[in-house]
């Protein structure tokens, strides 16, 4: 076997060292999800940005090192660094959703490792319903398949702010500027007849087994004038901008100690979905329709004058309403949409088809409520070719659906908030999650 070659990200810090380092620079965190159809190289590429970040243990280097040449192979299978699960092992497959860990200089990194099978198109959504970039990897041999389509089609559904599209293995293609552009210009097709709004589209040309374009730009690619993976990773942006949005704060439980040393305390506690909140500022409780204003903001034993997003707090209000789970805080005049009828783009996940007239229990946040399909509008065709109509969704099918409420859900587009305008329907029976949703449309009764 070759030997290791020197891991080229200088600057590179391992990830259990960065918890309290830079707090007068604050570091970046980025949600990065990953996926492409199987054997696109997918495990490699995660085991090579681990690899030259500095990020694999040393006994863990060691034991892949060895793997490797006990396999018989004059490389080292970065592919080993991934492995979670015994089942993907022994079918040599990846089928969970495996989550791993590296860092940069200025940046931190959490990667939703999703499988590439057709039937786990399910797992992609969920890998990606947090993260702020998706990284699809097409190979350069076979082009764009049909899990390409897939993938390109959940990040836009998705609405991703970053999409980097990674065609790999360009090595056994002798580096062929023209097999990358022609693969770029099909994407760029795709999503254009998708309405993509990512603010940054990003197609870089690799080799991940080689390293190439990985950290530094190859040298054997000059006809490539953009940055290198790591690079355009850290120019990225994370989720900071949602303090920026509407409040919304979902009630998640209410705190009544009835100690003798707070006989009236009464806590509203929660997560900061989006937006911020300060000491007096008023606020609507949805859906009573009450008023108040915050007494204190209280974050672990600590009050403070104001929290912003991804916060998880506990609010106290002058006025003791009756405010319960499920409820939703937000600043006067900038409340949600709210309907009992919804539209919503859906990924299902369960082998029991969805089927019209079924009931299920819809968990949007922490309200859950009654739901009843009333219409399923269309199927996803596999590669892009539109809509098609259908009776049934299948598992892993993607479609439109109606759905009709048994209460009010104060609710935003999905494009507008990603974070109260998605759902997921639990069967009653079974109380397996059937279905993810996410909306695009509230309809008066």
């Amino acid at each position: 076997m070759t030997n290791a070659p020197k891991r080229p990200w200088k600057h590179a810090k391992k990830w259990a060292t960065f918890n309290h380092m830079h707090m007068k620079n604050p570091r970046k965190l980025l949600r990065i999800a990953t996926a492409g159809s199987v054997d696109d190289g997918k495990s490699t590429l995660i085991g090579r940005l681990l690899y030259d970040t500095n990020s694999l243990p040393e006994d863990r280097l060691q034991s892949i090192v060895a793997t490797s040449k006990r396999n018989g192979y004059d490389y080292i299978d970065l592919s080993l660094a991934t492995d979670g699960l015994v089942a993907e092992r022994e079918q040599g497959i990846t089928i969970d959703v495996a989550h791993l860990y590296f860092n940069t200089e200025r940046t931190n990194f959490i990667v939703a490792d999703t499988p590439g099978h057709a039937e786990y198109t399910r797992n992609m959504v969920t890998g990606c319903s947090n993260a702020d970039v998706a990284i699809v990897l097409i190979d350069a041999r076979k082009g764009l398949l049909e899990q390409s389509y897939r993938h390109l089609y959940i990040s836009s559904l998705l609405r991703l702010e970053h999409l980097v599209v990674v065609v790999n293995k360009m090595d056994l293609v002798n580096y062929d500027a023209s097999v990358f552009q022609r693969l770029e210009a099909q994407v760029q097709r795709l999503l254009a007849a998708t309405n993509f709004t990512a603010s940054q589209l990003v197609c870089i040309p690799v080799s991940a087994l080689k390293g190439e374009n990985i950290s530094e730009n190859s040298d054997f690619m000059p006809w490539y004038q953009g940055q290198p993976l790591l690079s355009v990773l850290e120019s990225l942006n994370d989720r900071r901008q949602t303090v920026d949005a509407p409040l919304r704060f979902q009630v998640q439980t209410v705190i009544r100690p009835k100690t003798t040393t707070h006989p009236d305390f009464r806590g509203i506690a929660g997560r900061i979905a989006t937006g911020k909140i300060h000491l007096g500022d008023p606020i609507l409780v949805l859906p009573s329709g009450m008023t108040s204003s915050v007494k204190a903001i209280h974050v672990f034993n600590e009050q403070r004058a104001e929290a912003h997003a991804g916060t998880s707090i506990t609010l106290e209000l002058d006025d003791d309403l009756d405010v319960s789970r499920g409820a939703l805080l937000v600043h006067p005049g900038e409340a949600p949409e709210n309907a009992k009828r919804i539209t919503a783009e859906v990924c299902h996940m369960s082998r029991t088809p969805l089927v019209l007239g079924k009931r299920f229990l819809l968990q949007h946040g922490t309200t859950r409520m009654l739901a009843k399909l009333v219409s399923i509008d269309a199927r996803l065709s596999p590669k892009f070719e539109g809509e098609e109509t259908c009776r049934t969704l299948e598992l892993n099918d993607l479609g439109r659906v109606t759905l009709q409420l048994q209460q009010v859900i104060y609710a935003d587009r999905f494009a507008d908030n990603r974070y109260t305008g998605r759902f997921i329907l639990i069967d009653e029976g079974s109380n397996e999650t059937s279905t993810v949703g996410f909306i695009i449309e509230f309809h008066d009764d």
